[in-house]
């Protein structure tokens, strides 16, 4: 039930009345009230009245009968609490409800979530966390919205580099490779410092592009090793890319020369020092000359630009998307919307379809600089999963437990914060259980498990009657214009905020509304009430990827 929305189309229409023009009521939560609006204020400069007068004509003229009371407040807001028996009603709608309230798409949409994207023979570190966690609490909520949703790992298993690995790797089998980071840097030194193996590595380039199949098959041995690594990581982490969702640059390979054709004949490639590229209207470099987006190199090959285009028009043409989310780091921001302008004048992003890159911040030490190791090399994502774990041990005995609170607390920290930030990685902070934090989370959820332990059997309805009741049962009404909200803006700290104050709200109710030692009647109310909070924080953390342990 979206409260805002309903108080909004209520006021919507006495401001039309009153004004005389399509007026947005600006409806939003309030510390002085359930809701205000302050919408009279703008109003009075244009309709040359006192923005109080103007309210007041507005409260004479909005329907808001079993639903809210109005009254003027300061230089013109309209203050409105929410009658008690619509909210005990709205309350118990939500709990009967198995969507909480939340509706459905009502234009679901083809959604490719471009997302983790590693690289072949390189393991996962810290510097993929984000992609992988923002991209996987973007599925989790669009799946849910009601939407068709594409996993698109797009996996680096192609280019210049896989010469000098398949050389390294010789007449071995890939699957004896324990540490992928060792044997790419051992790879690298060598091709660094033996010309003889640096040639063989160039003419072993030549030979997978040429498509040998000796070459080829020990470049499928390669990139089937590390997806089995992958998928290994991905189960640990707890995100819901499987197998199918690989889809490398090797698939595009075949696609790029009709790529180079099309847009050639569209007239949206230049010659510029023996390489073909595209320059998009309104994108200069430091020097203030126009940008170019390279599509084919001097040397003849393709680089990420090609290749992006390629997928961009696959996933519309052939996947029939229309929405394209690219979790991607800031960094990559014009790149991103080059290949979007593109696209869009070479007709591959008609109307309806929209892409997105959805940028985010980067990962910062307790310093302020990039987060890395002692050595300052990147730090691998096993290791810090590791340490999660072996920290969260400490909160819970449990291995399942412990698992589920170190890895939960480490997603909740990532997606806490606005995403376009960069964000100091604290384990002290990220596993307290107190304050905005996965822990504190879970902590909510299991104490109601605990509570329902001890409750044995019960039915009954919600009524709302304490001030503390009301507030808890005001937070859990506002989760379905949250989760829709998400869906579109994709900024999932207003998710993590709305459920932590959730979990505020309920540590108040509980400190001062007693459930198990309650009359009767009320007792089985406030069960069902502990039942509607429980379901709400399981729920919302679930669409973040995190888990709900019924014991902490």
């Amino acid at each position: 039930m979206n409260l805002e929305a309903l108080l909004s189309a209520r006021l919507a229409a006495a401001f039309s009345q009153v004004a005389g023009v399509t007026v947005d009521p600006a409806v939003r939560r309030s510390q002085h009230a359930d809701f205000q609006s302050g919408a009279a204020l703008p109003l009075a400069r244009e309709l040359g009245r006192a923005p109080r007068d103007i309210a007041a004509d507005v409260l004479a003229a909005a329907d808001l009968t079993g639903v809210a009371t109005g009254e003027i407040s300061g230089p013109g807001f309209l203050n409105l609490r929410l009658d008690d028996t619509f909210v005990t009603t709205a309350a118990n709608d939500v709990a009967a409800d198995p969507r909480l309230g939340v509706p459905l798409a009502g234009h679901p949409e083809r959604v490719v979530v471009d997302y983790s994207s590693p690289n072949v023979a390189k393991e996962l570190t810290i510097g993929h966390l984000r992609s992988t966690v923002i991209g996987d609490a973007a599925v989790r909520v669009l799946e849910w919205l009601g939407h068709d949703v594409v996993r698109a790992n797009h996996l680096g298993d192609w280019g210049t580099a896989f010469g000098l690995l398949i050389e390294h790797l010789g007449a071995d089998d890939a699957a004896g490779i324990d540490d992928l980071t060792a044997f790419y840097q051992a790879a690298r030194v060598r091709f660094d410092t033996d010309e003889e193996f640096r040639t063989r590595s160039r003419l072993r380039v030549v030979a997978l592009q040429a498509g040998d199949e000796a070459t080829l098959a020990q470049w499928r041995q390669l990139v089937e090793r590390s997806k089995r690594y992958l998928l290994a990581a991905y189960e640990r982490l707890g995100v819901t890319l499987g197998p199918d969702d690989f889809l490398g640059e090797s698939f595009y390979n075949d696609r790029l020369e009709s790529v180079v054709d099309d847009l050639a004949a569209k007239d949206l490639l230049v010659e510029s020092g023996g390489a073909l590229c595209a320059f998009p209207p309104g994108f200069t470099g430091r020097d203030g000359e126009p940008l170019p987006l390279i599509v084919r190199k001097s040397d003849g090959g393709f680089g990420y630009a090609a290749t992006d285009l390629a997928a961009l028009r696959y996933r519309v043409e052939e996947l029939g998307a229309t929405r394209l989310l690219y979790f991607v780091g800031t960094p990559q921001r014009v790149h991103f919307q080059m290949v979007f302008a593109v696209g869009a004048a070479a007709g591959w992003l008609p109307d309806g379809v929209v892409a997105e890159h959805v940028g985010f911040g980067s990962i910062l030490g307790t310093d302020g600089k990039m987060f890395r190791s002692r050595t300052g090399e990147s730090v691998k994502l096993a290791a810090v999963i590791d340490e999660a774990i072996s920290r969260a041990a400490e909160l819970a005995a449990n291995p399942e437990v412990a698992r589920a609170t170190g890895i939960g607390a480490l997603k909740y920290a990532d997606l806490s914060g606005d995403r376009l930030s960069d964000y100091t990685f604290d384990w002290d902070r990220m596993l307290a259980l107190t304050g905005s934090t996965g822990p504190y989370q879970q902590y909510a959820y299991a104490r109601i498990q605990a509570i329902f332990d001890r409750a044995g059997p019960f039915e009954g309805r919600i009524d709302v009657v304490e001030p503390a009741e009301r507030a808890l049962v005001l937070e859990l009404l506002a989760f379905a214009p949250v989760v829709t909200g998400v869906g579109r803006s994709l900024e999932f700290h207003r998710l993590t905020g709305h459920l932590y104050a959730v979990a505020q709200a309920f540590s108040v109710f509980y400190q001062q509304c007693p459930v198990l030692k309650a009359p009767a009647g009320v007792r089985e109310s406030r069960l069902a009430l502990c039942a509607l909070t429980a379901r709400t924080l399981r729920r919302g953390l679930d669409l973040l990827g995190i888990a709900t342990p019924a014991r902490m």
